[in-house]
């Protein structure tokens, strides 16, 4: 049976803000131990038994910071296929959109496995045993979904309600899905024992899963085809690229695969598995993966504390102290800071919906942005001025540009600089400069085999980042 894992990369995590925002979501987010957790979900899935092909459904502003997250995990010989979003359209149409590629590449015997970029597994045997129970049943036509043993009564998750009575091979029969329960019935689950945290992974034979979806969601496959048939493929070696039609995904049904079949399906079963499984949905969440001091603190970064207890702070890059305080979420970023009390830690995301109401870029963007060349800086602004640090990836090129409002004036601190200004090309060593004026058409390029690490400085009347036009780019996102 040939396994085909499916990342799926969608979603903010809003209550991770400010560490995560929309163009550095929570699947990006670095971890105490380094690695962040969408390369830990592209390592568990390559690590499978037999997996020739890993299949990632992203929006498409993260295909390049994807590519270079799994780039990190060296395993060239797998194919690293991608449907691309334009923006965000719930998990059923991710779901179905994967599936129909994954039939058309492998054939409807093929099995998929559905997961999470930004979910946690720490026990990777355990998640491997319970992989080759979902495959047996999936193989036999059940929907699989994979339970949490629930340790304690949590009102964050759904639940799945298995039925004891009703043992499959390595599983049991779904009667029902419930939604977040209040704390008194999240204890009555615990203690019924056939309660399982829904964990939002599957594996489903394709060819099952169509049948299921055209029977119970036909809304979604009719459009998801439409979409499809639309929509831009590119193929390069083993890989495959499918861009989605944005008119014509956005006709798709916005609903979960939860509601559009696995609730209405009668032939969902469940895997019971205790894996080290976490969503890392809050601060809260993400304080348990740092070890506590005896005062029951927990520290990223460099903290002092005096009489402060049971606080998790976050400040990888500036000094931060405490004094007589207790039961703080303390996160520090170069441009935002929060601080929250634990007991409202799932509270944050009204925050990022403040930020985005009032139109405040901190809900979209860090100080640092990434971009498909590299990524740049802003180190300082006022009126009439931005300052920028700019890192251009070995062989990287920008786009052919114009700007109508400001000028750039650039300096070279490492490497080497190909640059284009209207009719002229010329280089640039370290510590030489040079000066784009309004209006001019250019583009920068490193040539080198190191980064190319720059310092930009813009003056003029607008600096907006959308004061750019682009004549030609190898990323696809020229304007005409």
């Amino acid at each position: 049976m040939k396994l085909i894992p499916v990342i799926m990369a969608g979603g903010v995590g809003s209550r991770l803000w400010p560490v995560s925002r929309e163009t550095h979501p929570k699947p990006f987010m670095p971890l105490p131990d380094g690695e962040n957790l969408i390369r830990k979900t592209f390592k568990r899935a390559a690590s499978l038994g037999d997996v020739t092909e890993v299949l990632t459904v992203t929006n498409r502003d993260l295909f390049f910071k994807t590519e270079d997250e799994y780039r990190l995990v060296g395993r060239k010989e797998l194919a690293q296929s991608f449907i691309l979003e334009p923006f965000g359209r719930n998990t059923a149409a991710a779901v179905a959109a994967a599936a129909l590629q994954v039939e058309q590449a492998h054939g409807a015997e093929a099995l998929m496995l559905v997961l999470a970029a930004d979910h946690l597994i720490q026990n990777e045997a355990a998640f491997t045993a319970a992989v080759e129970k979902a495959k047996i049943l999936a193989a036999q036509g059940w929907l699989v979904t994979f339970g949490i043993q629930s340790q304690y009564p949590e009102t964050g998750y759904g639940y799945i309600d298995a039925n004891p009575d009703k043992p499959l091979e390595g599983g049991l029969k779904v009667n029902r899905f419930v939604e977040k329960p209040d704390l008194e019935t999240a204890k009555q689950y615990v203690e019924a024992g056939n309660y399982f945290w829904n964990s939002g992974m599957f594996c489903f034979e394709v060819g099952s899963l169509l049948s299921e979806l055209r029977r119970y969601a036909p809304e979604v496959m009719a459009e998801v085809h439409a979409t499809l048939d639309q929509s831009r493929v590119a193929e390069s070696g083993q890989n495959r690229y499918v861009t989605l039609e944005a008119d014509a995904f956005g006709r798709v049904p916005d609903i979960s695969i939860d509601y559009a079949l696995m609730e209405r399906s009668e032939k969902v079963a469940v895997i019971p598995c205790d894996i080290g499984w976490s969503d890392i949905g809050s601060w809260n969440a993400m304080s348990e993966l740092t070890q506590s001091n005896n005062d029951g603190n927990r520290f990223e970064g460099e903290v002092l504390a005096h009489k402060a207890t049971n606080n998790y702070v976050n400040s990888p890059e500036r000094l931060a102290a405490l004094v007589g305080v207790q039961d703080l979420l303390v996160i520090d970023t170069p441009d935002a800071v929060l601080i929250a009390h634990k007991d409202h830690a799932q509270d944050v995301k009204h925050i990022v919906s403040q930020l985005k109401s009032s139109g405040h870029e901190a809900h979209l963007l860090h100080r640092t942005v990434h971009r498909p060349w590299g990524s740049y800086t802003t180190l300082e602004e006022g009126e009439r001025f931005k300052i920028k640090r700019i890192v251009v990836k070995p062989g990287a090129s920008l786009s052919l540009q114009m700007h109508h409002h400001r000028s750039e004036h650039w300096i070279v601190v490492t490497g080497m600089a190909r640059v284009f200004n209207d009719d002229r090309e010329f280089m640039l060593n370290t510590n030489e400069s040079t000066f784009i004026s309004a209006g001019h058409k250019h583009r920068l390029e490193n040539p080198g085999v190191i980064d190319l690490v720059m310092i930009e400085v813009q003056s003029g009347d607008y600096l907006g980042e959308d004061d750019i036009v682009r004549f030609q780019d190898i990323y696809g996102r020229a304007d005409g």
